[in-house]
C-alpha cells in the first residue's frame, strides 16, 4: 500500500501537493523521514510517498548547548532511529560505526551508552541523506486549509498549506492579531508548502521559573556551551547552577572542570541528587508495548503511572555522576579548598544582573536565612516544556477535538482527532502527547517504532483518500516534489 499523491497533467495548475510536510527536523521527524524512505525503497517510483520538512535551525542539530565532553547517553544505542522498527536498516547506529571504522573499538568499550557527542554525530550522518528535502533556516509561521487550491474539494479540507519564512525574520508566531498583516507580508514571498498531512515535531522549549528572564549572565542549560565558550574572563569566579536533575548535575560538573579557578554552587530544594531508576523492570515503561498499555488505560491510571515512574526520567541523575560529584565534594573538603558547594534545601529567591555579572539571593528552605552571591552567571537547569502546536494551527484549532482537561485528543497512531470536516491529517511527535502515550513521548526510546506507526497511518489515510479520487487519472509525479531517497546506504 502506498499513499497516493497529487498528479499533474498538462491541464493541472495545482502546485505540488506532498503526502506530508513535517515541521521541525530533529530526531523525531528524521526517524520518520527514514521510515518513509525505507517504504519508498520497497515500492515503485510512482507509489512513493512525497515529503518535505521545514526546520528553523540552519542545519541539523540536537541540543548543541549540552554536547559536553564525556557526557553519555541515558538510552541504549539499540534505541536509535531505526533498530526497534527495522534491525536490518542501513541507518542504524551500528552501521554508522561500521562506516566510520569504529565498530570493533566501540564493542571493546563494553557499553550500551555512547557519548552524547558521538550519538549527535550519528544523527547528523543520517540527516545528510535528507538535506535536499529539508528547508533549513526556515520557520513555519502558520497552517491553513487550502480550500481554494485548484483541483481540490473545498469541503473536504484534504490539503493543508504550510506558510513559512526565513527564521528570525518578521514578527514572532506568538504575536497578537495586530501583527497578522505584517506576518502575511513576510510570508508572501515564500510559496506555501501543500500537503495532505502535517507532522509536528517542533521539540521542547526551555523553561525558566516565573519572573526569571534570560540575559547575558542568566542562562538556561540549553545555552551552556555557547555561553561558556564566549566567556573571555571571570569577574567573580563563581557560578550558580539551579536544579537537581541530570542537566543540572552535568552543568555543575562541566563548570567545575572547565573553570578551575571558579567556585560552583549547586542550588536545589532537595537534600541531595536523586538517582535515576534504570533498573530492568522499571525500564519496561519505555518499551513500545508499554505505549499500548498506557494509551488504553483510564485517565486516573495514566496519572498514577506517570507519578510512579517519574523517577526514571524527571529530576533524577545518573548514579555514577552522583558518585563522582560526591567524591569531588569530599576530596575538596580534605584538601581545604572547596570549589564545588552543594546548597541543598535552598532556592534562588532573586537574581539581579549588574555590571560584570549577576547577584543571586539564595534562601534556605529550612530557616529562611538568605545570602547574596555575586556570580559570573546563574545557570537554570529547570527543564523544558512541550511546544503547544495550536499556535501554528490558527483557525484550524476549532476543528481539533479536546478532552475534558482541554488537551488535544490524539489517536493511538499519533493523529490529532478532528471534526469530520478536516480530513487532512495532523500528527504530533513529542512531549505534547505524554498525556496519551506516556513517558516515552519526549524521549528517544520509541522513535523508531513511532515513526513506523505514523508512516503506516499516512499510508492508510492515503488509501482512504484514494477511494474519493478519480482512479483513472494519469499517474505522473507531482510537479516540484520528489520522493525521499531510498536505498542510499544499502
Amino acid at each position: 500500500m502506498s499513499a497516493p499523491h497529487t498528479r499533474s497533467g498538462s491541464g493541472d495548475r495545482s502546485p505540488a501537493v506532498r503526502d506530508l510536510v513535517g515541521i521541525g527536523f530533529g530526531p523525531a521527524n528524521l526517524a520518520l523521514a527514514i521510515a518513509v524512505a525505507e517504504h519508498n525503497a520497497r515500492r515503485p517510483a510512482d507509489e512513493a510517498v512525497l515529503a518535505a520538512f521545514v526546520e528553523r535551525q540552519e542545519g541539523f542539530c540536537w541540543h548543541p548547548g549540552m554536547l559536553l565532553d564525556g557526557a553519555t547517553m541515558q538510552v541504549s544505542f539499540l534505541k536509535d532511529l531505526v533498530t526497534l522498527r527495522n534491525p536490518a536498516s542501513p541507518y542504524s547506529f551500528l552501521q554508522y560505526l561500521q562506516e566510520h571504522g569504529r565498530l570493533p573499538d566501540f564493542i571493546n568499550q563494553k557499553t550500551f551508552f555512547p557519548t552524547r557527542v558521538e550519538f549527535h554525530d550519528y544523527f547528523r550522518w543520517c540527516a545528510e541523506d535528507f538535506a535536499a528535502h529539508v528547508s533549513y533556516g526556515t520557520e513555519a509561521t502558520r497552517v491553513t486549509a487550502a480550500r481554494d487550491l485548484p483541483g481540490t474539494d473545498p469541503d473536504s479540507w484534504d490539503v493543508l498549506a504550510v506558510h513559512h519564512r526565513p527564521a528570525g525574520d518578521g514578527p514572532d508566531t506568538a504575536d497578537t492579531a495586530d501583527t497578522a498583516d505584517a506576518r502575511d507580508r513576510d510570508t508572501a514571498a515564500a510559496a506555501p508548502l501543500y500537503a495532505h498531512n502535517l507532522v509536528l515535531g517542533t521539540g521542547l522549549l526551555p523553561r525558566l521559573p516565573e519572573g526569571v528572564t534570560p540575559g547575558e549572565h542568566v542562562w538556561h542549560t540549553g545555552e551552556l556551551l555557547h555561553r561558556t565558550r564566549a566567556l573571555t574572563g571571570l569577574t567573580h569566579r563563581r557560578f550558580v547552577v539551579v536544579g537537581a536533575g541530570q542537566s543540572a548535575a552535568e552543568a555543575a560538573e562541566h563548570l567545575h572542570r572547565t573553570f578551575p579557578e571558579a567556585e560552583v554552587c549547586a542550588v536545589f530544594a532537595r537534600y541531595g541528587y536523586s538517582p535515576a531508576d534504570d533498573s530492568p523492570f522499571a525500564n519496561r515503561i519505555f518499551d513500545p508495548a508499554a505505549v499500548d498499555d498506557f494509551y488504553a488505560a483510564p485517565d486516573d491510571v495514566k496519572d498514577r503511572l506517570l507519578g510512579y515512574h517519574a523517577n526514571t526520567n524527571y529530576s533524577v541523575v545518573d548514579g555514577d555522576l552522583i558518585t563522582q560529584l560526591y567524591r569531588t565534594v569530599y576530596q575538596e573538603k580534605v584538601s581545604g579548598t572547596e570549589r564545588l558547594r552543594i546548597l541543598n534545601t535552598s532556592e534562588v529567591a532573586h537574581v539581579r544582573e549588574e555590571a560584570g555579572g549577576v547577584r543571586a539571593t539564595v534562601r534556605s528552605l529550612i530557616d529562611g536565612t538568605a545570602c547574596e552571591l555575586p556570580c559570573d552567571a546563574v545557570v537554570y537547569a529547570t527543564g523544558y516544556a512541550a511546544a503547544d502546536p495550536r499556535g501554528l494551527l490558527g483557525d484550524l484549532v476549532g476543528e481539533c477535538l479536546t478532552d475534558g482537561r482541554g488537551r488535544l485528543r490524539i489517536g493511538r497512531d499519533h493523529r490529532v482527532a478532528t471534526t469530520p470536516r478536516l480530513r487532512a491529517g495532523i500528527y504530533l511527535q513529542g512531549a505534547g502527547t505524554e498525556h496519551t502515550h506516556g513517558l516515552t513521548s519526549s524521549l528517544l526510546s520509541t522513535l523508531a517504532v513511532r515513526s513506523g506507526e505514523i508512516c503506516d497511518s499516512l499510508l492508510l489515510s492515503g488509501a482512504e483518500r484514494a477511494v474519493r479520487t478519480d482512479r483513472d487519472r494519469p499517474a505522473t509525479a507531482a510537479a516540484g516534489a520528489a520522493p525521499l531517497p531510498s536505498g542510499i546506504r544499502s
